[in-house]
């Protein structure tokens, strides 16, 4: 059987705590870790926990049809 990958937007921040991660493609998919790559590989696992879920529940798994990316500056 040929593994499927699907990529996802994650979105990780930083502050005095820690590093913070969270995917807005998945609404409730967030995670959190000491270093960046424990954050990664934290997200990772909330990801693919969350589409079992969601799989095991029937429910949709949606891609966005466009994505931007921005900075303002106030």
């Amino acid at each position: 059987m040929k593994e499927v990958i699907t990529i996802f937007i994650i979105i990780i921040e930083k502050d005095k705590n820690g590093y913070h991660a969270y995917c807005p493609e998945l609404q409730g998919c967030y995670s959190q870790g000491d270093t960046y790559e424990e954050v990664l590989e934290n997200i990772k696992d909330a990801i693919k926990l969350h589409i079992e879920d969601r799989l095991e529940s029937n429910e949709e798994i949606s891609k966005p049809e466009s994505i931007s990316f921005t900075i303002v500056e106030i």
